[in-house]
Order: structure tokens, then sequence, then C-alpha cells
């Protein structure tokens, strides 16, 4: 059965002129908050400190993260979202109590209406525990909107046509593909692999393949500065440091473009496999929609060099990535909102 438009969950009836809009894409990896009329006002890691001794928040965002890996054993740095959706929920509502703060400044003196994207595949209570999340946070609404959907209205999609648009959404913790047409899904699926996915790839591989032990965080360098979706003639190289699991010293390697494109085979083919899924189960005038349009990439791991032309020859489906790939659902909050009231009767399921 297809989905309302938009697949919209909020917290009640009651609308507030005066309450300002935040929209949150509150990913595994990145948190982005976007308002209207400023745009991207925030862009921070999804990521906590916590002391373990007296189980007290020490740091949230970017200083939080530049802990990981470096902290003594009573503080803990940690994600609380996982694939996409709440893990932690009470260092959840911490984080997102500051960032909305940080978002409107101190001296707002109203609770603002939010729009949190979630993925494709999360269930009611995984909805539940995000508008109350956010309502615990600060806001006076709060509406859940399904990642697809906002990617493609960041993109640009006109989703109100009667045409199929095919968007892959691919982020830190999940992989969403969707095909959309007149404002609802037609036919999605939820994967979880995405790029934390190829970074523990990369990450194993260095240790069978070269005694090799690295961080979180040279591991996401590596994808970003030499990975590719296809191996290619001209290899990019980078020295990768890290400890050496035999001697348990020091050590640094030089790596190359294709090795990395060997360790993330495997997830890019679950990836892949995800967008035939959808495609085989898209009817066929949408089917020829999609041929015309294309696939849009969006998300920050669309980033990764060819991946576009790893999913045409995949699928025989042109790929390209949108603008501002990692922005778009971000961007997309930022457009729900503005034409809310417009369409609200139309587009909201009571909690």
């Amino acid at each position: 059965m297809r989905n309302t438009p938009y697949d919209i969950q909020y917290s009640s009836h009651m609308i507030f002129p005066l309450s300002p809009k935040l929209g949150i894409d509150l990913g595994t990896t990145t948190v982005l908050v976007f308002v209207p009329n400023k745009g991207i006002v925030l862009n921070e890691p999804s990521v906590v400190a916590v002391s373990q001794s007296d189980n007290k928040i020490l740091a949230v965002g970017n200083e939080a993260k530049e802990m990981v890996g470096r902290t003594p054993d009573e503080i803990i740095a940690y994600r609380p979202m996982k694939d996409g959706v709440i893990a932690d929920y009470r260092v959840t509502e911490a984080m997102l109590r500051y960032y909305i703060k940080k978002s409107l400044g101190k001296w707002n003196l109203f609770r603002p209406e939010v729009m949190i994207s979630v993925p494709a595949g999360v269930s009611s209570t995984e909805r539940r525990a995000v508008v109350e999340a956010a309502t615990k946070a600060g806001a006076r609404e709060a509406y859940v909107v399904k990642e697809p959907i906002l990617a493609a209205i960041g993109a640009g999609i006109p989703i109100h046509e009667a045409r199929g648009h095919m968007i892959v959404d691919i982020g830190g913790g999940t992989t969403d593909v969707a095909v959309i047409s007149l404002g609802g899904i037609v036919a999605s699926i939820s994967v979880k692999c995405a790029g934390n996915a190829l970074d523990h790839a990369i990450t194993d591989y260095l240790k069978k393949n070269s005694n090799l032990g690295i961080g979180e965080k040279m591991a996401e360098e590596i994808k970003i500065q030499i990975g590719s979706a296809t191996p290619i003639d001209e290899e990019l190289t980078m020295t990768v440091k890290g400890r050496d699991y035999l001697t348990g010293l020091p050590r640094s390697i030089e790596l190359g473009t294709n090795e990395v494109v060997r360790s993330i085979g495997r997830e890019l083919r679950t990836v892949v496999n995800a967008i035939k899924d959808v495609l085989q189960e898209t009817p066929p005038e949408l089917a020829a929609d999609i041929i015309d349009n294309g696939i849009i990439m969006t998300g920050g791991s669309s980033l990764l060099r060819n991946f576009p032309e790893l999913v045409f020859r995949r699928t025989g489906v042109r790929a390209r990535v949108a603008k501002d790939a990692p922005f778009c659902v971000a961007k997309g909050t930022g457009e729900a909102l503005k034409h809310l009231d417009a369409y609200k009767k139309a587009i909201i399921t009571k909690r």
C-alpha cells in the first residue's frame, strides 16, 4: 500500500505561529540543523562523551569527537544513534537539547517546531522514541519524516509529479533506497550498510592483510582520500599509521586505492543489491520514468569516487550524485517546514 505523502508523524494539532522552526537531520554519524531562510546553522558529529563514574555528559559534537579513541578508561566517547535509530535514549535527548539550544541562541524565548528525519525502515516505536526525545529536549512540536522523501525534496526533485523518481540516500548508518511518485513512497528498502560499514571493512582488511590496527578516524580518512567504488588505473596512495598487532609497536604502511576497493567490495554489493531489489518491485510505468530520470544519490557516503559508475554498471540505469549531497536531507527538512502549514492536514498522521 502506498504511504501517505511525506509520511509525517507528529505530536499534536496545535499551531504556534511564533515558534521558531528547525529541521534536524539526525544521522548516525552527523547531526545537521537547518533553519528556514538561514540555511544549515549547525553541522556536528553525533558523538557524546560520558563520564562513567558519575554518568555525567562531558562534551557533545566536535569536542566529543576529538576524544574518540583517546579517552582514559572512565570517559567513554560514543554515538547514541545506531543504524539511524536511537540506541541510547537519555544521551540522544541530551544531545538534541544541546543542538537545539545551540541552533536557536541563548536569547530565544519560544520552544521550536522541529522536523526530524528517520530512515525509511524504522518501526512506529522507533519513530515515537524520536518524537518523545525531541519533545523532552525542548521542542514544542516534533514531526518525523522519512529520509528518502526529505532527500528528494532537498535534491530539488519535483516529488508531487505523477512520475517515478528513485532516490538512494547513503548516510553513516543506513542506506535508504526509495521510488517516489505523487509525493509518496511506492517502493523502498532500508539496509544497515553505509559509511560506517565501509570504515569497518577497511579496518578489518588492514588487520587481516597487514596486521595493522587503525582507529575510526584513520579508516574514514582512507575512505575519503583514496577510496573508490571501482578499480582505477592511476592509483592514489596514502601513508596509513597504526599499531602493529604482532609487535605492539607503532607502524606505518603505504596503501593504494585498489586495495581499498577490494576491502569494501562486499559492502558496496549490499548497497547495489538493495537498489536492484527496489527496481524489481517498481511498477513498469515508474521503471520507465527512472530510466529517463536516472537514479539520484544523496548522503555523505554517495561521494565515494566512482560510486555512480558502479551503480550504472550493475543496474544499467544512469546514476548521478545530487548537488550538496551530504546536505540534501537537512535542506529537505527546511523546504518541508517552509510549506508545512499549506499541506499540514493532508500529510500529517497523529502520533
